[in-house]
């Protein structure tokens, strides 16, 4: 069995704008920081936890505590609850039904590695008709460098299926790819125009617009076995 695990945000969820949006926010209303760079991939590590502390630590000359981390965060998912409760966030094309197809294959089996915190992953996966907990994940909660997310979620998928030979990541960010590379795992990209220009010289095996395509999907993953 092949795990497929995936990122949530602009690989299951079409959230970046709204992600950014309610980040940036957060920053000015709980932290009085304006003016953040919200381009992620100029962080450390591109994760909710991993940014926040780096803007903090950079703009307060010192590390957040636990409770204004908190705080952040809780603050974060309640700006996503209201945004999704105004204008519920849409799945990425054909998602839902590409979960659906490998979770109920005996050849692949899915888990989800998500840079966002666990509660703002739920909201907009729930937005878009996903079930965020149908499977094993881990999230900006357990740590702050995707990589480590990457390899929580692997031994989640493993407690909860057994018998796993390898994995495959997808994603939609720069920071994915780097994080594939530094574990030796294959990499398919979610992107369109420079974005997926972007990913293919990162070292993506291939990129797709969005995952309406399940058939074409599943050939990629049967060529990266037959590769590996």
């Amino acid at each position: 069995m092949r795990l497929v695990i995936f990122d949530v945000d602009g690989t299951l969820t079409d959230t970046l704008a709204v992600d950014a949006r309610c980040f940036l926010g957060s920053f000015v209303e709980v932290c009085g920081i304006s003016d953040v760079d919200s381009d992620w991939s100029r962080y450390k590590n591109a994760t909710d936890a991993g940014i926040f502390h780096e803007v903090f630590t950079s703009r307060k000359g010192r590390a957040p505590s636990f409770h204004e981390t908190k705080r952040f965060r809780e603050y974060l998912v309640e700006l996503f609850r209201a945004a999704a409760r105004e204008d519920p966030f849409a799945a990425i094309a054909g998602a839902a039904q590409l979960l659906a197809r490998l979770a109920d294959s005996e050849q692949y089996k899915v888990a989800l590695a998500t840079g966002c915190w666990r509660e703002s992953a739920r909201i907009k996966m729930a937005s878009g008709a996903m079930d965020y907990d149908a499977y094993p994940s881990a999230s900006a909660d357990d740590a702050p460098d995707r990589a480590t997310i990457i390899q929580l979620a692997v031994k989640r998928a493993a407690i909860r299926y057994g018998g796993l030979d390898d994995g495959v990541y997808v994603g939609d960010g720069i920071w994915d790819a780097r994080a594939c590379r530094t574990l030796r795992i294959p990499f398919i990209g979610i992107g369109v125009g420079s974005r997926a220009e972007e990913l293919r010289e990162a070292g993506a095996v291939h990129v797709f617009a969005d995952l309406m395509d399940t058939g074409g999907f599943l050939q990629v993953l049967q060529s990266i076995e037959a590769i590996l």
